[in-house]
């Protein structure tokens, strides 16, 4: 008896440590397998999402070109003489173009996204801060008061330029 259990065990024991090992390596294969696998899917976003992500940059280095109040102010005429309508005009097209590329936060650090909305926001201060100035009495004179602190203060979409061109070439 104790012989025919000696010779089953001699049978059965390397037959389980085959099967163990065999599907210890096939386990650890398939596991590789699914890692490539992820590793290639996530390598092909990524090429699709590069496009889309260089494309948000440019979006908003266009948007931040756009606030700088020189080029604001330039491109922005008055439409009458009423400083209040100006500084709300000049305003509203700021936030229109904001609101135009919200979108391109999801594309961006939120450190980035973060200095634009405070170069957005520091912009439209710089333009109330103007306005209740007692210098200004009419548009013309509103700009004439923007630009001339201009030349003694930071242009805040510059810093948030020099921040946003950075990011991009760490991400490149």
């Amino acid at each position: 008896m104790e012989t025919k259990l000696l010779e089953i065990l001699s049978y059965t024991l390397p037959s389980l440590i085959t099967g163990g090992v065999a599907y210890y390596l096939f386990t650890a294969y398939f596991k590789d397998q699914q890692k490539t696998r992820r590793w290639l899917l996530q390598k092909e976003n990524q090429k699709d999402a590069l496009p889309l992500r260089l494309q948000a940059y440019e979006r908003m280095a266009l948007f931040l070109e756009r606030i700088n109040p020189t080029k604001l102010l330039i491109r922005i005429a008055p439409i009458s003489q009423d400083k209040n309508d100006y500084e709300n005009y000049v305003i509203a097209q700021i936030e229109q173009e904001f609101e135009h590329n919200l979108t391109q936060q999801i594309y961006m650090s939120d450190d980035c996204w973060t200095i634009i909305v405070t170069a957005k926001n520091a912009t439209i201060q710089m333009i109330r801060k103007a306005a209740m100035s007692e210098r200004v009495d009419s548009a013309d004179k509103l700009r004439e008061v923007i630009l001339s602190d201009l030349m003694e203060k930071p242009i805040p979409s510059n810093a948030a330029m020099g921040y946003l061109k950075n990011e991009l070439k760490a991400f490149l």
